[in-house]
């Protein structure tokens, strides 16, 4: 039998022999999974942004429909953010399509990691509809569970758990539009800060030292920096923090560990 005749083996399953593989039964199985480990924590911290959010639109002057279908058509709170600002402050329209467009990048890299290890079947057409399924939560929860589930089942999984995520935003939009004027502004915007503090301390890894000191320079300089130039301050406490967590890293704590380089 010549190698042209030899049926396909994703180098995949080849690491889920055994129990690991038989981990859903088959793709109904694996999509109530994704359902059910989307309905805890991650919903509950998605829903609390999303109801921040719906309360920034109400305190900005925008009407429900256009807050709430953002949510719909979008689900993406960054891109979100961005948008509600640069309409309050009357950009045009080109403006906030290029804003939106440079916050949604992350996406590109999301995509390029996450969709390659779906099933060769499953990428088709089809899988363009499952890109709005994809955010920060359901992407990093589908990267830490797929070494555990087989291919085939893959897809089936993430968009359990996307559809979970998504549908979750709407009535956490119209919730925080509806709450506005309700609660103090600082706990209604405060909430939006919720989702990415949950992904930091839910996917990050804080036990090394060079992350435990980039996280606690960023606490310092985050507000420094907004004072300086809030425009420009997330990113420049970002490329700072990390940067001097790096060379205390190299210069000093790896060579008391006793590595070489």
């Amino acid at each position: 039998m010549s190698s042209s005749d030899q049926p396909y083996i994703d180098p995949s399953e080849i690491a889920l022999e055994g129990s690991a593989a038989q981990r859903f039964k088959n793709r109904s199985d694996a999509f109530w999974s994704g359902i059910r480990d989307a309905a805890g924590a991650p919903a509950m911290v998605l829903f609390a942004g999303m109801v921040g959010f719906g309360a920034m639109g109400k305190t900005n002057g925008l009407d429900i429909w256009f807050t709430t279908f953002t949510s719909f058509f979008m689900f993406a709170l960054p891109g979100q953010v961005v948008l509600l600002e640069m309409v309050i402050t009357g950009s045009s329209m080109v403006a906030i399509a290029l804003a939106v467009t440079l916050t949604s990048t992350r996406f590109i890299t999301m995509t390029v990691t996450l969709f390659p290890q779906f099933h060769e079947k499953d990428r088709n057409r089809g899988l363009y509809a499952s890109v709005h399924l994809l955010a920060m939560t359901a992407w990093a929860i589908s990267m830490r569970e797929f070494n555990t589930i087989e291919s085939k089942h893959r897809l089936s999984y993430f968009v359990g758990l996307g559809l979970l995520c998504w549908w979750i935003s709407i009535p956490g939009t119209i919730l925080g539009y509806l709450l506005a004027g309700v609660v103090p502004a600082a706990i209604t915007l405060g909430l939006v800060f919720i989702n990415p503090l949950f992904f930091l301390l839910t996917f990050t890894e804080v036990k090394p030292w060079i992350n435990r000191i980039a996280i606690g320079l960023g606490f310092v300089l985050g507000p420094l920096f907004y004072l300086l130039d809030r425009d420009t301050s997330l990113l420049t406490t970002g490329l700072v923090a990390g940067t001097i967590a790096y060379f205390v890293d190299r210069k000093f704590l790896r060579k008391r560990a006793g590595f070489v380089g």
